[in-house]
């Protein structure tokens, strides 16, 4: 079934471009640069070690080409300044063709639209505070990209309009005991430029808005992979399923003077059951045996006096964030931690804002970490999109 709905997804893509071959004709052609970038201060009090460093930020150019009203290109590098080194990185790069007013085909590498958090709002000026929330990132649940292909699109149904994506990429990798950290055995790897073996990654998000303004969002994603292990691995027959609910409101609302953001999204992923034996020292294994199943979820509420008859007033916006991510209990990777976080940001222009914010995770386990965390950070940062 899963090879017969690629067939049809290329066989149209075929015979559109043959239909509309002239297209790629035009001279019309168009190159813009755009991108984002953010520097900061912070500060970290995690059990009772301080440390504290201004921070370079990172910088992330977004390179758009358009060869004609159909057909584009976009791709965004990285530029990330850590432990005094340069890090460079291709966040995604993919060819776009738009089929017709109701389908877009794209192919490359791109923002998986698992939820919303990465494809949307990732970047620095957008997100309201200056981390991700707990379940994204280096402990993160869900795919933030891939490699492969989608089929996407938008319709109206009455004033509602309902949006659509069905993709097929490089299925996710399982972390093993042979590989470089066996105590995250059971994890998955996501981006994998290459698939280790022959099955695919599947997945889809449908999207309602239900008014006609366009105020609110509700979400559902899905992504399943039959076989995540290696080709010939005992671990070849595991398979992954990823759900997830997304919601966003916004909204400017008379009685409270201003424009309410309001951000949610719940995912869970189902691992199918191994067991791993791992060297926890020399010479010293030990068989893990759990339930891989992990859960995160955060909700994210702001608020700006937009309608006040003060130009500064205006452009204060109180905001706050709770999330929390739990992962198996006997596993090596276990963790349970929930954050916290509180910033009022000053938006200097439409895309640019200095952050302050508070944050405080706290629980235990996660990514180098044994045993309880309390975790109090302090951020200062200033993003810009341009």
């Amino acid at each position: 079934m899963k090879k017969i709905l690629l067939l049809g997804l290329f066989s149209l893509l075929f015979f559109s471009l043959q239909a509309q071959q002239n297209d790629f004709k035009s001279s019309n052609t168009q190159f813009m640069i755009r991108g984002f970038g953010d520097v900061g201060f912070n500060y970290f009090d995690t059990n009772g070690d301080k440390n504290s460093s201004f921070n370079a930020g990172g910088f992330s150019p977004i390179l758009l080409f358009k060869q004609s009203d159909r057909l584009m290109f976009e791709a965004e590098l990285e530029f990330d300044l850590s432990t005094n080194n340069l890090d460079i990185g291709l966040e995604y790069a993919d060819v776009i063709y738009v089929l017709n007013d109701y389908m877009t085909v794209r192919a490359g590498k791109f923002l998986v639209p698992f939820g919303t958090f990465m494809e949307r709002l990732h970047p620095s000026w957008i997100n309201r505070m200056p981390t991700k929330p707990l379940g994204f990132g280096h402990d993160g649940i869900a795919p933030p990209a891939g490699v492969g292909a989608e089929l996407r699109g938008a319709f109206r149904i009455g004033t509602s309009t309902m949006n659509y994506s069905v993709y097929s990429t490089n299925g996710p990798r399982l972390k093993t005991p042979n590989g470089e950290e066996p105590l995250e055995s059971g994890m998955l790897m996501f981006m994998n430029l290459e698939d280790n073996n022959n099955n695919r990654a599947y997945g889809t998000r449908i999207g309602l808005l239900p008014f006609s303004d366009s105020s609110m969002e509700i979400g559902y994603s899905y992504y399943t992979a039959s076989s995540v292990g290696t080709k010939g691995g005992m671990y070849e027959n595991i398979g992954a399923n990823l759900y997830a609910f997304d919601f966003s409101y916004v909204k400017q609302i008379l009685g409270i003077g201003g424009t309410v953001d309001l951000k949610g999204q719940y995912t869970k992923s189902k691992i199918d059951n191994a067991t791993y034996t791992v060297e926890e020292e020399p010479g010293v294994f030990e068989d893990l045996i759990f339930n891989n199943e992990n859960k995160a979820y955060y909700g994210q509420v702001s608020y700006r006096p937009t309608m006040s008859g003060s130009d500064f007033l205006k452009n204060i916006e109180l905001a706050g964030r709770y999330s929390k991510l739990n992962t198996p209990v006997d596993s090596g990777f276990a963790s349970d931690k929930k954050d916290i976080s509180i910033g009022l940001n000053y938006w200097l222009s439409w895309h640019s804002v200095i952050k302050l914010n508070y944050q405080n995770i706290t629980g235990e386990g996660g990514h180098d970490v044994v045993g309880k965390i309390n975790e109090k950070a302090f951020f200062i940062n200033w993003a810009i999109g341009f």
